[in-house]
């Protein structure tokens, strides 16, 4: 295995490619009581146009099936798999995200025998028909319940009204009508295109004895055969730089109003040499003026135009990228368009040296306490390698992040034509 040390914090993270293209990552932390392993695909909610394997045309398949796909695998012949985890006194889970989808586990022991189960469920399909009909009522009980959350849909408002074509614009878990046109046919063509381990990563994180994994992991693999796969090719449509949709309102039986302000990225944000860079950004930039110590927090706080905590997030991919602000109000037009008239002041503002030098610290800080989360740190080393990015390297991007670099950033960000503002406004109004 391949040893890539860390740098600035003195440990090292083991890396391979086997001959069958998995990626697998090994970070021993003996210091640790747990172990936590992920075995992850590149396939998320927004691969639903592509050229399945040994296939020439491409095809489209149901919103939401990569989420379902996601629940099948869990159920065997011979039973459910939580439970061989369970008897173990192994926590198991999975999620699927916009652009991948992961199976997981934490434990204090039995680690070998949790990977190899890790491995071998998740590379062993079985759907039938009679399932796979049985499980469309259980996620359209999902789905019921998340139409019901205002944050959820308010979120997936202001998706839906900063992209036009992207399907990020749809909900990852698709709609009662988009399941129901799922069969077991179609999970198996998704399966068989996006579960093959060169499209996938293993990363283990914790207490475990390196070559005594690496070595269970490398025979595992050798014991099974795959057909050799090409790049999967995947069509996203043709995506406008600017939003969609200015303002987009949603009425719901609620009553607190919410708002979210969205900003849509322009492309070559979302390059690989920029990426890092732009992530740090975005993040430095919610601190200084979004945070609870930021400059703009208190003043909403004064103007009575938030009634909790605002809702920060931001996400680059390769495809898509965002920031969204939000909250709870009473007076969701005038937050939405504060927050807008804040968000293009941002290039405006005036920052000193040694307030920038402070955010950079504690972001610095934040990554140090970060390599301490075991889940936080194989999200994010999987996350960018799936995107050919070197994680390890955010540490020499801080440090050569300057104050003007920042604000030429900024400057860039944030244009009128890439904001969107979406309202959940109670029924009636």
């Amino acid at each position: 295995m391949n040893e890539l040390k860390i740098p600035r914090i003195n440990e090292s993270i083991y890396h391979e490619t086997l001959n069958n293209g998995l990626d697998v990552f090994l970070y021993p932390k003996l210091e640790m009581e747990k172990t936590f392993a992920i075995f992850s695909t590149k396939y998320g909610s927004i691969d639903q146009k592509f050229t399945p394997l040994d296939e020439q045309d491409m095809v489209t398949v149901p919103d939401g099936i990569a989420h379902f796909l996601e629940h099948k695998m869990f159920e065997k012949e011979d039973g459910d798999v939580f439970q061989h985890f369970s008897e173990r006194g192994a926590s198991a889970n999975a999620f699927t995200s916009f652009t991948q989808t992961a199976y997981l586990f934490s434990s204090t022991s039995d680690v070998k025998e949790n990977v190899e189960t890790l491995l071998d469920f998740v590379q062993d399909p079985y759907f039938t028909e009679e399932s796979v009909e049985k499980e469309k009522g259980i996620i359209e009980q999902e789905i019921r319940m998340y139409d019901d959350q205002a944050d959820w849909r308010l979120f997936f408002g202001t998706l839906g009204a900063m992209f036009e074509n992207h399907p990020v614009r749809i909900d990852i878990a698709g709609t009662v009508e988009s399941i129901n046109e799922i069969t077991h046919e179609d999970l198996y063509t998704c399966y068989e295109t996006f579960y093959h381990p060169s499209n996938m990563q293993m990363f283990v994180i914790g207490n475990f004895e390196l070559d005594e994994i690496s070595e269970l992991i490398r025979q595992n693999q050798e014991n099974k055969s795959f057909e050799a796969q090409n790049e999967i090719e995947r069509d996203f449509g043709v995506e406008p730089v600017e939003v969609y949709k200015q303002e987009e309102v949603i009425n719901m039986p609620i009553s607190t109003p919410k708002c979210m302000v969205g900003i849509k990225e322009k492309p070559e944000a979302l390059e690989k040499d920029v990426m890092l860079e732009n992530d740090l950004v975005r993040d430095i930039a919610l601190d200084l003026y979004f945070s609870k110590s930021g400059r703009f927090y208190e003043q909403l706080y004064q103007e009575g135009l938030m009634i909790d905590a605002l809702r920060l997030e931001f996400v680059l991919e390769e495809s898509f990228g965002f920031t969204a602000v939000g909250a709870s109000t009473m007076k969701p037009e005038e937050f939405g368009k504060r927050i807008k008239e804040m968000l293009l002041q941002i290039k405006d503002e005036t920052i000193s040296e040694e307030e920038f030098n402070r955010a950079k610290k504690k972001k610095y800080g934040e990554l140090i306490r970060e390599f301490n989360n075991l889940e936080g740190t194989a999200n994010n080393f999987m996350q960018y390698n799936q995107m050919g990015i070197d994680f390890r390297e955010i540490f020499e991007t801080l440090e050569s992040l300057t104050l003007e670099r920042f604000k030429n950033n900024v400057s860039d960000w944030v244009s009128e034509e890439q904001i969107a503002v979406c309202m959940v406004l109670p029924e009636g109004e």
